[in-house]
């Protein structure tokens, strides 16, 4: 009977270490494959930064044209009037080594047939010539831009075109803006970890998006990106797309 005693013993205590040890296995487990898959778990999040910008550089470009039966008398006219642009610009303000005269283009005027088509008839010439600016100085050549149409009053065929706005330290503020716009998707993936208990962990890859530069106040996007050359005052948007795993 106290063999048997004995025995009973060894078995119950034998059961027991096989059950802490099966618990104590499930608990390992259970740790390791928690923390294996924690590290397998990722936030992907998307920053953006916003800066308001002046443009620093415009191109202005204004046409003469005259036609005439004569092409020595459309060139007379061109070759009088050029010059008044170029002394009005200078009057302005308009240093004259930002004005560029373009060189002559030359069309013959045909007259039309029965049907509607150009002949091979010569009725006259168009002579157009570009005045072309390009400053530092944006308000001032917008204002010129806005005013040149009265020189038609002193009989000169001009054409005014749109002045043409840009920001020559682009490829600096992009540095700085994608710095920007992944300082707030790590604020924004740090949010998101806190908020299920949570850190977040070394970035597991970034990509950055296509920059936006729209007026100013603009809602305007474009998944090829915008660039804006229509105002003075710009909005600049950058956007990255960062993944961080979870510790």
């Amino acid at each position: 009977m106290e063999l048997n005693g004995h025995k009973n013993n060894y078995l119950f205590n034998g059961g027991i270490a096989l059950a802490i040890g099966l618990v104590l296995s499930s608990i390992i487990f259970g740790w390791f494959y928690s923390n294996s898959k924690k590290g397998d778990e990722a936030i992907t999040v998307t920053g953006s930064a916003k800066k308001r910008i002046k443009s620093d550089l415009v191109t202005w470009s204004a046409g003469v044209t005259y036609q005439a039966p004569q092409l020595s008398e459309a060139y007379r006219s061109l070759a009088e009037n050029v010059p008044r642009v170029k002394q009005y610009l200078i009057s302005k303000g308009i240093a004259e080594n930002q004005i560029t005269i373009s060189s002559i283009s030359t069309t013959a005027l045909h007259k039309q047939n029965e049907n509607g088509g150009e002949s091979s008839e010569i009725t006259g010439y168009s002579l157009r010539q570009s005045v072309d600016v390009r400053s530092n100085d944006v308000d001032k050549i917008a204002q010129i831009a806005r005013e040149a149409t009265e020189l038609i009053n002193q009989g000169i065929l001009l054409e005014s075109g749109s002045p043409q706005y840009s920001f020559t330290q682009l490829g600096d503020l992009k540095i700085e803006m994608l710095g920007e716009a992944a300082k707030d998707a790590k604020t924004r993936a740090e949010k998101i970890a806190a908020s299920t208990g949570n850190r977040i962990g070394a970035v597991r890859s970034a990509r950055m998006g296509v920059m936006q530069i729209t007026a100013a106040d603009s809602t305007e996007v474009s998944d090829a990106g915008i660039s804006d050359t229509s105002s003075i005052d710009k909005d600049v948007t950058a956007v990255v797309n960062i993944s961080f795993a979870v510790d």
